[in-house]
C-alpha cells in the first residue's frame, strides 16, 4: 500500500487551495492505481491545526491532530503540498508546518508543489520560493509544479487539468515506480563547479599600474 498525504493550507472555506489539493490528490491516486500498486490518499487541512502549531512553536510539542498530520507525513510515500500566495511566497501557515516537522523527515521524499493565486502574476512562485524550500529539505521535487489562478479553474482549455495529470504521473512514477519520469528528469545533483583559473590580486594590482603584462 502506497500512502499519499496531501497538505493544504487554504484559509477560506470554500478554498481554491483546497480544491486544487483534492484535484492533485485524485490525480495521484488514479495514477498510482494505474501502475498497479494500491494507494491511500489522506489530507490534512492546516488551517484547523494553526493553533496547535503555534503553540508547538512554543512548547517544541506537537499535539492531539497536529501530532497525527505529523505522524502522517512522516509515514507518507509521497507527498502533495498546496500554499496560498501570501506577500509573493507561501503562506506563513503553510512554513510553520514544515518548520515543527524533524529535520530529516522528508529526506528522499518525493514532493508535488502546487499554488494558487487571484492573478497568474504570481506563478513563478512554485519556483522561487516552493522549489528552494522543498530541495532545502532533502525532498525530490517533481519536475512537473501546478499553479492555479482563479481564471484557470473551470477554464475551457484543459490546461490545468492537463498540468494536474503530467504532474501527477512524476509523482506516481516516483511514488511506484515504472513510470516514465527518469532520474534525469528529477532535481538533478549538483555539478562540481569548474575550476577556474584565478589571477592573484597583488598581479592584477600591477597590471593595473602597468607594472607588468600578462
Amino acid at each position: 500500500m502506497k500512502r499519499i498525504v496531501v497538505v493544504a493550507a487554504g484559509l477560506s472555506v470554500p478554498s481554491s487551495t483546497r480544491l486544487l489539493a483534492d484535484l492533485l490528490g485524485g490525480a495521484v491516486e488514479r495514477s498510482v492505481e494505474a501502475r498497479g500498486a494500491d494507494v491511500e490518499v489522506e489530507v490534512v487541512e492546516l488551517r484547523p491545526l494553526a493553533h496547535a502549531l503555534a503553540d508547538h512553536l512554543l512548547t517544541g510539542f506537537p499535539s492531539g491532530d497536529l501530532a497525527t498530520a505529523i505522524d502522517h507525513v512522516h509515514r507518507a510515500d509521497g507527498l502533495v503540498v498546496v500554499t496560498p500566495v501570501f506577500a509573493a511566497s507561501y503562506s506563513g501557515l503553510f512554513k510553520t508546518f514544515f518548520d515543527v516537522l524533524d529535520q530529516d523527515a522528508l529526506d528522499g521524499k518525493p514532493v508535488l508543489v502546487a499554488a494558487t493565486a487571484g492573478t497568474a502574476r504570481h506563478s513563478l512562485v512554485l519556483e522561487h520560493a516552493l522549489r528552494p524550500l522543498f530541495s532545502y529539505l532533502h525532498a525530490v521535487v517533481v519536475p512537473t509544479g501546478v499553479f492555479a489562478a482563479t481564471e484557470d479553474f473551470g477554464g475551457t482549455d484543459g490546461a490545468l487539468e492537463k498540468r494536474v495529470e503530467r504532474a501527477a504521473g512524476e509523482l506516481a512514477a516516483l511514488v511506484a515506480g515504472g513510470g516514465s519520469t527518469s532520474t534525469a528528469d528529477v532535481d538533478p545533483a549538483p555539478r562540481p563547479a569548474r575550476r577556474a583559473t584565478v589571477t592573484p590580486f597583488e598581479q592584477l594590482l600591477r597590471e593595473a599600474g602597468g607594472d607588468s603584462v600578462r
